[in-house]
């Protein structure tokens, strides 16, 4: 068992491995493709971590969260573009994304007036904001469901195999 580090902010990285019980020489045996020094550099934050070795922290660790929040706070693109998603509760998840499809069913026939001359004027634009952060909200649940589906996936909740079934099935127009 991995002893526990005195360190008080520990990155998401570091939090993540010692939640595994896994020392920094047991999970680079894991990864494969990372030694401890390494895995020292980024948990230390001496170095920022390459896109696929956070894939691999994800994948190995059971993790996928942590490709979110690379994106989210380190990736130079993605920390503009990449909301960061944190896992919720399914019953959470769809509670917000509820709300957030009812107060957009409200508004539906504003975003129509809105936009059916292709511009927004003056007094059009405070409604267009509201509606447009109704919109971002709705794609925050939708991440963040697609993100716990992911968790459930990698750590065994959600059965893999009958999960690509499911996903074919529906590709080919089958909804059963």
């Amino acid at each position: 068992m991995a002893r526990i580090s005195a360190k008080v902010n520990k990155n998401i990285y570091h939090i993540t491995r010692e939640s595994l019980g896994l020392t920094r020489e047991e999970a680079s045996e894991l990864l494969e493709t990372m030694g401890p020094e390494r895995i020292e550099k980024i948990e230390n934050e001496r170095t920022l971590p390459r896109p696929d070795e956070v894939l691999t922290m994800a994948e190995k660790y059971k993790q996928p969260s942590l490709c979110n929040y690379y994106c989210a706070n380190q990736c130079p693109i993605g920390r503009q573009y990449v909301p960061e998603v944190k896992i919720k509760d399914l019953s959470q998840i769809v509670l917000e994304m509820l709300a957030s499809l009812n107060a957009m069913q409200k508004k539906k026939e504003r975003l129509i007036e809105i936009t059916v001359d292709g511009e927004i004027s003056g007094e059009e634009l405070q409604d267009f904001l509201y509606i447009q952060r109704q919109l971002e909200r709705i794609s925050i649940a939708v991440e963040t469901l697609q993100l716990w589906s992911e968790q459930m996936l990698a750590t065994g909740k959600i059965d893999p195999e009958q999960y690509r079934e499911c996903q074919q099935g529906h590709a080919k127009g089958n909804s059963d």
